[in-house]
């Protein structure tokens, strides 16, 4: 990850069409390591992590996203990895918390030539009994909440340029 960190920002795309090839494990482990650096309330680091590449709980996790949407089309667009995050639900930066972690993830992953794209539903995913019953056979703690998901791969083509910046984006008070 020898790039300059600001052009990492600029360059960064959605990644919607992946290789049909796994990533390497030193891969995988530089974004979910990254994703631990991610700032958190309190120092608290409250958030999961969880990353499957196994190709039937893929399935049922593309499943379980496109029913909330009454889709039948993978919301993970094929990726061969999916990254969801959780924290608990009564934690009062949950969301917050797990944002950080995906962006981490997603900066990481194209430093790395990787393409992620942020998937979301989780929450309504995992509030179900198929969802909860999911949790528990990842061994994580009961009362979390899905906070999102990245689909993470080889991308499939060149990234399309950034859509010009808005004038008027940000303000300087002085």
């Amino acid at each position: 990850m020898e790039h300059d960190f600001l052009e990492i920002i600029k360059t960064r795309r959605s990644c919607r069409k992946f290789q049909d090839r796994q990533i390497s494990r030193v891969e995988l482990d530089a974004v979910l390591e990254a994703g631990t650096y991610a700032p958190s309330a309190g120092g608290h680091q409250s958030a999961f992590i969880v990353a499957v590449q196994n190709k039937e709980q893929r399935k049922k996790l593309a499943a379980m996203n496109a029913a909330v949407i009454g889709s039948k089309s993978n919301p993970f667009y094929d990726a061969p990895t999916y990254v969801l995050v959780f924290a608990p639900s009564n934690a009062h930066t949950a969301i917050e918390d797990g944002t950080c972690v995906l962006e981490n993830m997603m900066l990481a992953a194209h430093a790395l030539n990787l393409g992620s794209c942020w998937i979301h539903r989780e929450k309504e995913m995992f509030i179900t009994d198929e969802g909860k019953e999911m949790i528990r056979s990842w061994e994580l703690p009961d009362g979390l909440m899905g906070i999102g998901a990245l689909a993470l791969g080889y991308p499939d083509g060149k990234p399309a340029p950034a859509v010009t910046r808005k004038e008027g984006y940000y303000r300087i008070i002085r």
